[in-house]
């Protein structure tokens, strides 16, 4: 095989001009590049042609063609899609901001407000695409953005186009579909039916992550941490967790489906609840500096009183 970035400049240089690589993964390799037309600055990712040939490549267009009918605030929306030689590739806007990965890398666990807020854009987007029949299948920091304090979820459509129906096989590259810190117990079963509690389960490890600054399992290899996902419960959340989201995120970490909550948009607001809650509580300082002031004015008014 060629030079992706010599392929896809050769391909499409009267539509983009291709300017540098700006990452690679498992799946494929990422582009910055100029929309000639528009004036505007895109991403284009070039599928690996061992994971988009033949039926797979089928299928993967099949999944972008639904995938360009979601509009959310919270999606990276789709361009452009087509193949290039033995290449798949597809366009987004390019989003000038950093992955949820290199967010955690940078910062370690985040405040619980800020984890609240990226957590439900990120649970507003999946509901959005559930809805619409569309179930995300690979949710891990990778695969959310984040720019100007907002999350926006990336690759949608693109982890179901690459597995079809075998969930827990192995890839060409070695990479199990599904991220294997973040994966969910029946994709591991390689169930036929996975439903939109799947994207939960995987949501509710990444903000596991958010709030204590490492996934609810690891392990010294994938095959320990695939077992924890199928027979362990994680680490109890610290206290500083508002009790009412700790709930909420150990339900939806639960082996089961059946035993999570209903849906992601039920997950949100059992989240957003709990983040209100946690700031309409009074602080631990004010009752006793309350209790004060009303011993202190009782004192006054006693001397006045007694003089």
């Amino acid at each position: 095989m060629g030079d992706p970035h010599e392929i896809i400049h050769e391909a499409l240089s009267d539509t983009y001009e291709l300017e540098d690589e700006i990452g690679a993964g498992g799946m494929g390799t990422v582009f910055r590049a100029r929309d000639r037309k528009h004036e505007r600055s895109v991403a284009i990712k070039v599928i690996h042609p061992e994971l988009a040939s033949g039926a797979e490549l089928t299928r993967f267009e099949r999944e972008i063609r639904v995938t360009a009918k979601l509009q959310h605030p919270h999606i990276l929306p789709l361009l452009d899609s087509g193949t290039a030689g033995d290449l798949a590739y597809y366009v987004t806007p390019f989003v000038d901001g950093e992955s949820l990965r290199d967010l955690i890398r940078r910062r370690g666990k985040l405040p619980v407000e800020e984890a609240i807020k990226l957590t439900i854009d990120v649970a507003e987007a999946l509901e959005h695409a559930h809805q619409q029949g569309i179930v995300h299948r690979d949710i891990k920091p990778e695969n959310i953005l984040v720019s100007n304090g907002e999350a926006i979820v990336a690759d949608f459509g693109l982890a179901r186009a690459m597995c079809g129906a075998d969930q827990a096989t192995l890839t060409a590259t070695g990479s199990i579909v599904g991220t294997p810190l973040y994966v969910s117990p029946e994709q591991l079963a390689g169930l036929e039916t996975i439903d939109a509690r799947t994207d939960l389960y995987s949501l509710a490890c990444v903000v596991y992550e958010l709030l204590t600054g490492q996934p609810p399992f690891v392990g010294a290899n994938i095959s320990d941490i695939l077992k924890q996902h199928i027979y362990e419960r994680p680490e109890p959340l610290p206290g500083s967790v508002p009790g009412g989201m700790r709930g909420a995120l150990m339900k939806a970490l639960s082996k089961r489906p059946a035993e999570r909550q209903g849906s992601v948009g039920e997950f949100a607001a059992s989240i957003r609840n709990s983040g209100e809650g946690s700031r309409s509580r009074m602080p631990a300082w004010v009752l006793p500096a309350v209790a004060a002031l009303v011993i202190v004015a009782l004192g006054i008014a006693w001397r006045n009183c007694a003089g």
